[in-house]
């Protein structure tokens, strides 16, 4: 990216000491916005993520109107499964909705390939745009992991409870892991392009891996984890690791060739640290937290922060994402006081 001027992101990520501490927020360009919403009326998400001026416009949003410490590029985790050959349809009030589940070994084996340049070229268009024109601060590219991408897939849409995911992984494991290999290929090929095209970090979201035992992950999952990640270390930039209910998994991922790990809240910082977590961490404020009262959120912002800064690496970003009932004016506020009391602890430890 040409023009950063605010690299604490980057410096956190890599576990450099910073002057503030850095945030920004999951699902921080999206529904909780009046300008998204009024676009909302007019296209569909994958209408927005189409047009690169849009999608640029969406995604920069954010960091104009609560000064956040990173962009998050404005698209879904099924963004790539199209080129795969899944028919996938985004449904309001429902999510992602796949015509044509992976049911066995013979639709794995049917599964095409991602030609970043022909298949996305719109996504890239849109990165280009941000990074040569746009921001200040780093862009976060992103992707679905294996196994969340495997779920939708597979149930035909969300699940609660990701039984036929599961008993598919258990009753064919060489169909699960030809589909968990080339899904590793898919997401390797789509994250290489998003950082060839501008992008300064990138994250993997494997927000439904918790379903998993430890134990499962480490047979079923994490060989194909291991295998991504160490494609994308030769890329140089942050690799970020974030899931949900899955603070079980933190020790797996520490063991990663990654650079962040993303916990929710049910780990606290502190707590992973005693575990024995050595990567840098990005968390962990319960977004539910953000529609209760002020003083509740600057309390347990106030604990994440100085758990938080206890060693050098610490982002400050939300357990999951934002969600519609926020306000606006609640992030701009938390984002000024986290910067704030953060340099300030943070002085005063030197």
């Amino acid at each position: 990216m040409r023009n950063i001027t605010n690299d604490s992101f980057l410096k956190a990520a890599r576990g450099e000491k910073t002057e503030h501490v850095p945030v920004w927020y999951m699902r921080q360009a999206g529904r909780s916005q009046p300008q998204y919403r009024e676009l909302k009326e007019k296209y569909s998400l994958f209408d927005i993520t189409h047009q690169p001026e849009l999608c640029a416009y969406v995604t920069r949003l954010p960091v104009e109107m609560y000064e956040v410490d990173a962009a998050i590029l404005y698209k879904d985790i099924m963004t790539p499964l199209p080129a795969l050959g899944i028919n996938v349809e985004i449904e309001s009030g429902v999510g992602p909705v796949i015509g044509n589940p992976v049911r066995s070994k013979a639709d794995v084996e049917r599964l095409g390939e991602l030609t970043p340049e022909e298949d996305i070229s719109y996504v890239l268009d849109t990165i280009k745009l941000l990074t040569e024109e746009h921001l200040s601060v780093p862009l976060i590219g992103f992707g679905g992991a294996p196994f969340t991408l495997a779920s939708y897939m597979i149930e035909g849409g969300p699940s609660k409870n990701y039984h036929k995911t599961k008993a598919f992984m258990y009753s064919d494991p060489e169909a699960w892991a030809l589909l968990m290999d080339k899904l590793a290929d898919m997401t390797i090929v789509y994250l290489k392009a998003q950082i060839n095209a501008g992008a300064s970090a990138v994250q993997l979201f494997d927000s439904w891996v918790g379903a998993l035992s430890r134990q499962d992950y480490g047979m079923y999952i994490k060989p194909h984890m291991v295998k991504i990640f160490s494609a994308l270390k030769n890329e140089k930039v942050p690799l970020i690791m974030h899931g949900v209910g899955a603070s079980h998994l933190a020790l797996e991922w520490n063991d990663l060739p990654l650079d962040v790990i993303g916990l929710d809240w049910r780990l606290p910082i502190r707590e992973a640290r005693s575990l024995g977590i050595t990567k840098a961490v990005q968390g962990n404020l319960d977004p539910a937290l953000l529609i209760s009262s002020w003083d509740m959120i600057e309390k347990r912002a106030k604990e994440i922060i100085d758990q938080g800064i206890q060693k050098p690496g610490f982002i400050f970003n939300l357990g999951h994402g934002v969600f519609p009932d926020v306000k606006p004016e609640t992030l701009k506020k938390l984002t000024a006081f986290i910067h704030e009391y953060s340099a300030q602890q943070l002085k005063q430890s030197q």
